[in-house]
């Protein structure tokens, strides 16, 4: 930007015959033109004006540099001022990376009011399992949770995620019979377990849940199905074929809607925040700040960032 500073002061002294009046066109004093223009001589290793008390010429070197840098100028110009003075309307290919499942359940629904809202904004929407690199891939936005911020990325938390027991209606009826149903992760050590197998390790996931005393314990299920999918496991769970730790978002709808019910409603683990990546805070694209405003007013207008809360005060969601 040095650089460009002190061609556009040459160039507009070499008009105006002097710094004082470029300085006005620049809106700049007379100094700082001139001090642009020195740097520049300094940087090239030629003079470019011949200066006197009265007078600003030009010299060889500096009518030679002054035909070749003129166009340029123009062009950058221009180009500054189709983008400063664009319509503020969003526009453009919108890159977004979200994980299938949850892509799927809580942000498909939100595009057509998004198309309706934006509509000189194309969605590129990748539904992927993968941990995005938005700056290697250059995504506008992810939606998900634990990805790595490198420098100049941005995490909005948008929602905790907590891992909780769940089962079907039926499962609990069977199992139980009547009985008082487990209270503690103990309760259910050796039951039937649909086990999540990690896309990235391939290991069968463990989990540590916590209750509000702060007591830890380890949930040791028999694993009878390994699935490598969160919502095939939640849907393995509402066909009544075991028990599955999953994350609330995932089994929210089936506790909503009767399918599932949650076992253990003291108990849950905390892993982490729910969040919204952007690549930078400041000066974004304009269609990436409406996907931002349109994501944040969708969670908080759904209270989905209390409904995914497994805490107690939140069991009477899903209710068994």
């Amino acid at each position: 930007m040095e650089t460009l500073s002190g061609i556009l002061s040459f160039v507009r002294s070499a008009e105006a015959g002097s710094f004082s009046a470029a300085a006005r066109r620049l809106s700049l004093t007379p100094a700082a033109v001139s001090k642009n223009v020195a740097k520049l001589e300094t940087d090239l290793g030629v003079r470019l004006f011949l200066r006197s008390t009265r007078s600003l010429a030009l010299t060889e070197a500096g009518e030679q540099f002054l035909n070749e840098v003129s166009a340029g100028v123009a062009t950058v110009q221009g180009a500054i001022a189709n983008v400063s003075q664009a319509t503020p309307d969003p526009t453009g290919t919108l890159k977004v990376s979200l994980s299938p499942a949850f892509g799927l359940d809580y942000l498909l629904p939100v595009l057509r009011e998004f198309r309706a809202r934006y509509p000189a904004v194309l969605p590129d929407w990748h539904f992927d399992n993968r941990s995005a690199d938005l700056l290697a891939d250059r995504f506008d936005a992810a939606i998900g949770r634990g990805i790595e911020l490198a420098p100049g990325m941005v995490a909005r938390e948008l929602a905790p995620v907590h891992i909780i027991a769940v089962a079907s209606p039926d499962y609990v009826k069977k199992t139980w019979k009547g009985k008082q149903r487990p209270t503690v992760p103990a309760d259910l050590a050796g039951m039937d377990g649909i086990a999540l197998r990690s896309l990235q390790t391939e290991r069968i996931r463990t989990w540590s849940l916590r209750n509000p005393a702060g007591n830890q314990a380890t949930v040791e299920l028999q694993p009878r199905v390994m699935l490598n999918d969160a919502g095939a496991v939640c849907r393995s769970a509402a066909m009544g074929m075991g028990i599955a730790l999953v994350a609330t978002p995932h089994a929210l709808h089936g506790l909503e809607r009767g399918e599932l019910v949650r076992l253990l409603p003291d108990w849950y683990a905390d892993i982490g925040p729910l969040c919204l990546y952007v690549p930078g805070q400041k000066l974004l694209p304009a269609k990436t700040r409406a996907f931002v405003e349109v994501i944040t007013q969708h969670f908080h207008q759904q209270k989905l960032a209390q409904r995914f809360s497994a805490t107690p005060h939140d069991t009477r969601r899903g209710k068994p």
